[in-house]
Parts: C-alpha cells; structure tokens; sequence
C-alpha cells in the first residue's frame, strides 16, 4: 500500500500500533465505548495521541527494514553518506529513557545502549507506557521513574540489577532531565529575533491560524 500511495496514511500508522495491542486499544474500547455505551471522555493525551502524522513509504521502509529488522545501527552497518555510523563514536554524555510497560520499545531493549556506547549513559526507567510514560508532566499524580548513571569507564550492570538498585523517585523524571541538561550546557543563548529581514512577524506564537475553524 505505501508502494502505491507513495506514503502510509495516518490512519494505517494508527492501527498498526493498535494491532500491537489490540486487546487494551481496539477490543476494550469497543466493549466499553460501543457495547456499554459508555465512552471516555477525551483528555489531553488521547487528543495528542489522535494527531497522527502520513510517512512517506520510502523513509518508513527504511526505518523498519534498516532499524528494526536489520538493527543496522547497533551493528554499525547504517549508512550516512560514504560511511557506515558507528555509536562508539559518539563521546557525549548521554540521557536514555525508557518506560515500564512500552510495548513498541521494551525498556530492556533501550537498556542496551549501556552496551553500544562508550559514553556515560544516564538512564531513566519511568513508569507508565510508550505515550504517557514519556508524556509525563509535572504534577501528574502516580507518577514514579528510577534513575542510574554509569560512567564511561564504569562496570556494566545489567537491566534486571539496575531495576533493583535504583532507588524509586515519585514525580515527573522531566526535572530530572532539566537538571541533567543544565549541569551539561553552557550558558543560555538568546534565541534570534524572529523574521527575516523585511518581513516582520505578523503575530506572536503560535499565530491566529490556529483559532480558525
């Protein structure tokens, strides 16, 4: 189908990732929403998660055959350019974040990048699933995450023990990543000015298109 359309619609992406789960996003829905006639009322998140976007067919094959089916980025064989990447060449620290009940990335496979980068990792597990773990606010109530450094020359501790060492924090993980960007950056930079030369900015973000029907 993304052969001949050129691109995977929104729709189609939406239910690929509700087969995933089809159980909690198509069979419960229909028995409460349908049967029971009982439909949930709309929150922030459903209504984020509806804004789906198309993908063209020769970038979405490539992620899936290339990333996922071939994993040849964690291999080294992904291509940019003349050369394969290879993530041990990246000397950065870096923040990874996985969530307990992700089923599209299992936090266990995310873990891994402890293994396919010689970088200090930080490493948050937090609870919630592939969209309100991440989509995790401030003042969110039953929200929880672990969090582990390992250093660049540290020991490797496998997911199982650093799921038990890690100490619980409630809250959003978000000020945590806050707090890890701020000790990692410079100092803050004025964004430009807004406008090219001649044409000014009509109205402040994010504009009056947004309040038309």
């Amino acid at each position: 189908m993304m052969w001949e359309q050129g691109f995977l619609d929104s729709r189609q992406m939406a239910g690929a990732f509700q087969m995933l789960r089809s159980n909690d996003l198509v069979w419960s829905r229909l028995v409460h929403d349908y049967f029971l006639g009982e439909r949930q009322p709309m929150n922030d998140l459903m209504a984020w998660n509806v804004d789906a976007t198309r993908l063209p067919y020769r970038m979405h094959s490539e992620y899936l055959r290339d990333l996922f089916l071939g994993n040849d980025l964690s291999e080294g064989h992904f291509m940019a350019g003349d050369g394969p990447v290879a993530l041990t060449d990246i000397h950065v620290p870096m923040f990874a974040v996985g969530t307990e009940r992700d089923h599209v990335a299992p936090w266990r496979s995310v873990y891994k990048i402890n293994l396919q980068v010689e970088s200090e990792v930080t490493f948050v597990l937090t609870a919630g699933g592939h969209n309100a773990g991440i989509v995790s606010e401030p003042g969110h109530p039953n929200r929880s995450f672990r969090i582990a450094a390992m250093g660049a020359n540290g020991h490797f501790h496998d997911p199982d023990h650093f799921y038990a060492e890690a100490q619980i924090k409630d809250g959003s993980w978000w000020p945590a990543w806050m707090g890890w960007l701020e000790r990692h950056s410079g100092a803050p930079v004025s964004p430009p000015a807004m406008g090219a030369a001649g044409y000014p900015p009509l109205d402040d973000a994010p504009g009056t298109y947004v309040l038309m029907e």
